[in-house]
């Protein structure tokens, strides 16, 4: 059983000549650009393979960017996360890559067209919210948005895979710690308070959490693709092909929820009784351009399942919790093994195989995304993904980044440690003690109720701040309970105004990327709870999730504060109290000695 392909698709291909026919195509439908974004319908990050058209155009595989085709342009926006990345991938003679959100799609747009230039977008495969962002920032140009019925992509794509059909299957009421039922009654309760018949949801991970069920469409994700109403009696619609539904997983969604083919959504949704709850930030332009042409009322609002899907049950925390465990014992044997090895001995990919298999010995389903293995240089790339053609050996004195994560029955991981492979070179011992403090200031934070991730991200950034340094992604991102390990909508980012509620579970991963030479991160997951406080004040702050040593070869000793060794000190003897009695004599000796006090 393996997870991971190390084959890159997307790199194949002549992306020149698919770039000719898009230009072609566009002609014939008298477009003067034509915006090629990497999501699907869903909006989801992990695309199938039939909805990755980013990809086959340009050979972009990361997961966030879009490109703008013109007449004798061709722009791939990325953000801070992809610049190294997308110079490697695409060819940048025909090609260029723009830093986005620094340049706005719509000021390149206008610099790029004349007045009275046609933009061609998808309405399936952008949001309201970003088409009337663009629409604004159009306005004046002469520049126009035109939404196409056929998207030209798959008209050139001549052996464009079929949408999935993965088999769905039912998740455990136990492990969810609610019904389907009661989740459905308690969202139809908070539709009729706000005078709403219906709220259509397009967020698989939405649907699949409201329905209890999981399933196989997309790699690394456990969801449903499909689109659902929710009317205001608790009663779905959910339309999804209904191949992937057997009779045993019929019987638990039960008789208010009706199965039904995805070609007849755009009917249904010209059929509603408004008003109909819909998400600007979530669903498809094509979504209210067949509510507005029925006439039908429209209440904006977000997505009434992604808050509640937020706050984990307690059910949920304690699976989360156990998959953890599960997850922390292969990561220390990983550890293990690798200081036994002569580096030189190995590849990116044996480390990733290793992993894997260690993982598969503790139940994961799949992997909750591609592993991240990047020695030297390629840890730099801040979402790298090594295939064949990349895989690097490894070299003594390089630094090894690892950040991975399992999709288990009862949980989705996270986790990134940075180690050193032999003696640290001196330039990243003062970055990786920053990075270490960083991640901690975050760990041990108190803060009021009503504080949100942009007041915490500054905590993560501070030691880095203090030496001229910082790292362009966000602190952390919302975390799924056996769902998607990317989830939002909390984030620790300078940008995220939503408040942090008990229940929500974050990433905490602090970074430094040197170009050429090294990358530093530590991750762990965290899961806001509420602590003690002065009488008639509510404080808030995180438990710690992962369970798994901290490298601290590469930390300057005489930096940490008082307080910061006494939480590594005591997480440490919380990972070995934990870990040790899952692993075997030799790593648990390992455990001891890599968890042994600093202080």
């Amino acid at each position: 059983m393996s997870f991971q392909s190390f084959e890159d698709p997307a790199g194949q291909g002549d992306h020149a000549a698919r770039l000719a026919d898009l230009r072609n195509r566009m002609r014939d439908m008298d477009l003067d650009a034509f915006i090629v974004p990497r999501a699907d319908a869903h909006q989801g990050e992990y695309v199938a393979d039939a909805d990755a058209r980013l990809a086959w155009l340009t050979g972009f595989t990361g997961s966030a960017g879009f490109a703008i085709v013109t007449r004798d342009r061709a722009g791939v926006f990325i953000d801070g996360r992809y610049r190294v990345q997308v110079r490697q991938q695409i060819d940048t003679a025909h090609f260029t890559p723009v830093n986005w959100p620094e340049t706005r799609p719509s000021a390149w747009l206008c610099e790029a067209l004349p007045e009275g230039g046609r933009v061609g977008f998808d309405p399936w495969l952008h949001t309201r919210k970003e088409i009337l962002a663009m629409e604004q920032g159009l306005d004046g140009s002469g520049v126009g948005l035109i939404g196409v019925d056929a998207n030209p992509i798959d008209a050139i794509w001549p052996d464009r895979p079929a949408p999935p059909v993965g088999a769905a299957r039912a998740h455990d009421d136990a492990l969810a710690g609610e019904s389907s039922a009661q989740k459905r009654a308690r969202l139809a309760k908070s539709l009729r308070d706000d005078g709403q018949a219906a709220a259509f949801l397009s967020l698989p991970d939405s649907i699949s959490w409201l329905l209890n069920i999981r399933g196989s469409d997309v790699p690394k994700n456990p969801i449903v693709q499909g689109f659902a109403v929710l009317s205001d009696d608790g009663h779905v619609a959910l339309f999804a092909d209904p191949a992937k539904f057997d009779g045993d997983l019929r019987a638990h969604l039960g008789d208010e929820v009706a199965i039904l083919h995805p070609e007849g959504l755009p009917a249904a949704l010209l059929d509603l009784e408004g008003p109909v709850r819909i998400d600007p930030a979530t669903a498809p332009e094509a979504a209210f351009r067949l509510l507005e042409r029925a006439g039908t009322g429209i209440a904006l609002a977000p997505d009434p399942a992604i808050l509640p899907k937020a706050r984990k049950t307690m059910a949920e925390l304690d699976g989360m919790r156990a998959a953890h465990r599960r997850d922390g014992a292969a990561m220390v044997r990983l550890l293990a093994w690798l200081d036994e090895q002569d580096p030189t001995t190995l590849t990116e990919i044996d480390v990733v195989r290793k992993l894997e298999a260690l993982r598969i010995e503790q139940g994961i389903i799949d992997i909750s995304f591609d592993t991240i293995m990047g020695a030297g240089p390629n840890g730099a790339i801040v979402h790298y993904r090594v295939t064949k053609a990349s895989d690097r050996r490894l070299q003594t004195g390089q630094m090894l980044l690892i950040d991975s994560g399992g999709q288990y029955p009862d949980g989705t991981t996270d986790i990134t440690r940075t180690l050193p492979l032999g003696q640290p070179s001196l330039d990243t011992i003062a970055p990786y003690t920053a990075v270490l403090r960083g991640m901690v200031a975050v760990c041990r934070a108190r803060f009021p109720k009503g504080v949100a991730g942009a007041h915490i991200d500054a905590l993560a950034r501070q030691f880095l701040w203090q030496q001229g340094l910082d790292y362009d992604h966000g602190t952390g991102h919302g975390v799924g309970a056996a769902l998607c390990v990317h989830e939002g909508p909390v984030r620790i980012s300078r940008a995220s105004n939503i408040a942090l509620e008990p229940g929500m579970i974050l990433s905490n991963e602090p970074g430094y990327y040197r170009e050429g030479a090294f990358g530093i991160r530590i991750e762990n997951l965290i899961v806001v709870r509420i602590v003690e406080a002065e009488q008639g004040r509510d404080m808030l702050g995180f438990e710690t999730l992962t369970l798994c040593p901290i490298d601290m070869r590469a930390v300057d000793r005489t930096a940490l504060s008082r307080d910061e060794t006494a939480w590594i000190d005591t997480y440490h003897a919380r990972v070995r109290d934990e870990i040790s009695p899952l692993v075997d004599a030799a790593t648990r000796d390992w455990l001891f000695r890599a968890t042994s006090p600093i202080g």
